[in-house]
């Protein structure tokens, strides 16, 4: 072993340094048990020495179509060293996605590391209430937290602290997959999503609701069909199976408190912004005078966005979506402002694959998650659009140890649906 004298100096390595050439280290070759020491130091040299800088380099947007109703957008960085971070963009039937550009400038040229840099810079576009810039920011984001675990060889779930669980519950949103909008198409798809092994659903049965200034007798027409539909649910799947309503924001509070003491009955795992987040007031009110659980926030942007929720205590689950709420780093601290208010958390997630394997990595390391959206039976081949092939077994998900998110895309099949 080399002998240090007085006066000799030990060469610095500054994190940033160690951790953006973290990829080539690991690729370095392992030496036997007993190789000199020497050797090891003069690997250690040339691999710092002939890394380049890691940056971000370009981003693809990768458009499949799924169905009428949904095109799901994924994001691809690419990085000088031949890393890739994927994100996804996923907004309704959108196919282009130009808003975003600026904030891929924003990243160009810049360590995938920096990912607060990158937060900081965008914040005040992502934060502007547009839906679309908060789409386009938060995608970038993903990809940037994809990016930095696969050049550290680590899981994104590691990057948050470590994981606290190996397998994540699900619940089968049936919503999009049931075309026959009475109740036994509703009927229909929650006893085929329970037989596959989901013990959790999720449904809108209240989509089209007219609105609340038509004819009274249309209305009370509209609400009659939507709790047929829900116990046309209840009675095929039984009473062990947790049955989750979207409202969607259709109601107003008398009409939002009149349609869940009719939905008692059927015992709801949870009720699902019968008005808009926002009106936290209205919101807290139709609360405290039901018995069913609320949730709310799939648009909500930021902590911002969800503290008067969380604070008023005017839901018991609150739904960031890592596509639209400001990306993992942000959802984490929805998250952790949740725990202070006893609140528990499920990510809103009618998502692609991409979004669904960022969501696993972050609700494997969140001490209050509750369960995570699936979109369930639209497409067969989903699952087969990432690599490994996304798979729910028994209604729950694995997961991955692999570094990021723990997939790539599946190319050759998202050109066949492009």
């Amino acid at each position: 072993m080399p002998t240090l004298h007085r006066g000799d100096v030990i060469p610095r390595v500054s994190r940033r340094r160690f951790l953006e050439t973290a990829p080539l280290l690991v690729a370095a070759p392992v030496l036997p048990v007993g190789a000199a020491r020497p050797e090891t130091a003069r690997l250690l040299r040339q691999t710092a020495g002939a890394a380049p800088r890691l940056r971000i380099t370009g981003m693809e947007l990768i458009v499949v179509r799924a169905t009428a109703r949904t095109t799901w957008l994924f994001v691809r960085l690419s990085t000088n060293q031949g890393l890739t971070g994927l994100g996804e963009a996923s907004l309704g039937r959108r196919s282009e996605f130009p808003e975003l550009e600026p904030f891929f400038e924003l990243v160009r040229d810049e360590s995938p590391f920096r990912i607060e840099q990158y937060r900081q810079r965008g914040w005040a576009q992502a934060s502007s209430g547009d839906r679309v810039r908060a789409t386009a920011f938060s995608a970038i984001e993903q990809a940037q937290w994809d990016l930095v675990g696969k050049a550290l060889g680590v899981p994104v779930s590691d990057l948050f602290g470590g994981r606290v669980r190996d397998v994540l519950p699900g619940y089968a949103n049936i919503n999009r997959a049931t075309s026959n909008r009475q109740p036994e198409g509703f009927a229909a798809n929650a006893r085929a999503a329970v037989d596959e092994g989901f013990a959790a659903l999720k449904a809108a049965p209240f989509d089209g609701f007219p609105a609340l200034t038509r004819p009274a007798v249309e209305v009370a027409a509209a609400a009659d069909l939507g709790i047929a539909c829900v116990a046309a649910m209840r009675e095929v799947v039984g009473p062990d199976v947790a049955i989750k309503i979207d409202a969607h924001s259709n109601f107003d509070v008398p009409l939002s408190i009149d349609v869940a003491r009719r939905m008692e009955p059927h015992r709801l795992s949870w009720y699902e912004e019968p008005v808009p987040p926002q009106q936290v007031t209205d919101t807290k009110t139709i609360h405290d005078a039901i018995e069913q659980p609320m949730a709310g926030g799939e648009f909500l942007f930021g902590m911002q966005g969800f503290a008067p929720l969380c604070q008023q205590r005017a839901v018991d689950i609150v739904m960031p979506d890592v596509k639209h709420c400001g990306g993992l780093a942000e959802a984490r601290r929805i998250a952790v402002l949740a725990d202070l208010h006893g609140i528990v958390v499920s990510p809103h997630n009618p998502s692609g694959p991409v979004a669904t394997a960022a969501s696993v990595q972050l609700c494997a390391a969140m001490s209050n998650f509750d369960i995570l959206e699936f979109q369930w039976g639209e497409v067969e081949w989903r699952g087969d659009l990432i690599e490994p092939p996304e798979r729910f077994e028994n209604g729950n998900i694995a997961v991955s140890d692999a570094p990021g998110f723990g997939i790539e895309l599946n190319d050759a099949v998202a050109a066949e649906h492009a």
